[in-house]
């Protein structure tokens, strides 16, 4: 169906060369100037935030977080992430293999030993599973809209998948695939014995100070949250009604994505990782290094992070799209960039402003 292309195409990191048209590099001010026209031409529901070296230089909030209360898009205000925590989720295994308490090469039969679908638990690699390589496919099907509310453990997924059979030999290629990092959760809450949610908030949402990031409550109330609103109808296709997206998007969010953060909070995720706190040297560069070729132009798939080279700028990072849902976060290693994206509107409002972003990224 129509939403799941719009997974996997927007899941991970665009490349959008169909907007190829370059002009030189900015200064911070004509970055500024370009997001105050976004506000301006009324092209922006939410908030974008480019720093460099962690220091904010250019920065815009526009349109409206709840519709009902009319509260204002501020850059501390929760927006849905899409598939951004998959980064988290691969930066929580990086830590455990740091740790040596597992190994990229391990079957996931290893750690899981119960896992019901044998030919998976034997043949799948955690490589295999982070650099979606594994031939696994989604979740998002008719059993996860019924049972959508109920899904509030990592383990309560696995009956939407598990038995499916894989679509090719692991490691023959690349697909995008949502339920392997459901499995790389599940990994990381058997050997942590924590759960999933109380470990990234541990290990990872703590130490980076990202302390408005987090997942949804079913029934508890979340302060400063953006509602996604959106076009597009059961079958994917858009529509003339706007609705909000609360009976669509994940009840609570988990490693595949889902959960929430802020503008500022992903900018601290990049000071993190950048600065060793979440993970040593050697292992950052694993996780972040390109290692499968991606469909497309969308470049190398690393461990949960996009890798690609755009304009002679090397842009390391990860997006997520869903019906009202629009993130994008890029970093640039040797540059020292960082640029975020976070809108409650459908995904095709965020592509063009990827794009014009990237070009005027300083060299």
């Amino acid at each position: 169906m129509a939403v799941m292309k719009i997974i996997s195409v927007l899941g991970f990191f665009l490349s959008l060369n169909c907007f190829a048209q370059s002009p030189a590099s900015a200064t911070p001010q004509e970055i500024q100037s370009y997001l105050d026209s976004l506000a301006d031409e009324n092209k922006l529901s939410g908030a974008i935030l480019v720093a460099k070296d962690g220091v904010p230089v250019a920065s815009k909030t526009a349109g409206v977080a709840n519709q009902a209360t009319n509260a204002a898009v501020r850059l501390d205000t929760k927006f849905n992430l899409g598939s951004l925590n998959k980064m988290f989720t691969a930066v929580a295994i990086a830590q455990l293999a740091q740790a040596g308490q597992l190994g990229f090469d391990d079957p996931i039969g290893k750690h899981l030993p119960h896992y019901l679908n044998r030919e998976v638990a034997e043949r799948v690699t955690i490589h295999h599973l982070l650099t979606h390589t594994s031939g696994m496919g989604s979740y998002i099907n008719e059993a996860y809209r019924a049972q959508r509310e109920k899904l509030t453990t990592v383990s309560a997924h696995f009956p939407l998948f598990v038995n499916d059979p894989l679509s090719f030999a692991p490691g023959e290629r690349f697909q995008y695939s949502n339920a392997g990092f459901i499995v790389l959760g599940a990994i990381i809450e058997k050997i942590s014995g924590q759960d999933y949610y109380s470990y990234v908030r541990d290990r990872i949402y703590k130490p980076a100070g990202m302390l408005n990031t987090g997942f949804y409550e079913p029934g508890k109330e979340i302060e400063n949250l953006a509602i996604g609103y959106t076009r597009m109808g059961p079958d994917g296709k858009p529509g003339n009604e706007v609705k909000d997206n609360n009976d669509r998007r994940e009840i609570k969010g988990g490693p595949a994505g889902g959960g929430y953060s802020t503008a500022e909070d992903l900018l601290k995720f990049h000071v993190a990782l950048r600065s060793f706190k979440l993970l040593n040297r050697e292992f950052t560069d694993l996780v972040v290094t390109g290692k499968v070729d991606a469909a497309g132009p969308i470049g190398r798939y690393a461990y949960g992070f996009g890798d690609k080279i755009f304009e002679g700028k090397r842009i390391v990072g990860h997006n997520g799209g869903w019906p009202g849902v629009a993130v994008n976060f890029d970093m640039y290693p040797e540059l020292g960039y960082t640029a975020i994206i976070v809108m409650n509107v459908d995904p095709p409002a965020m592509m063009p402003v990827i794009m014009r972003l990237r070009q005027l990224i300083p060299k």
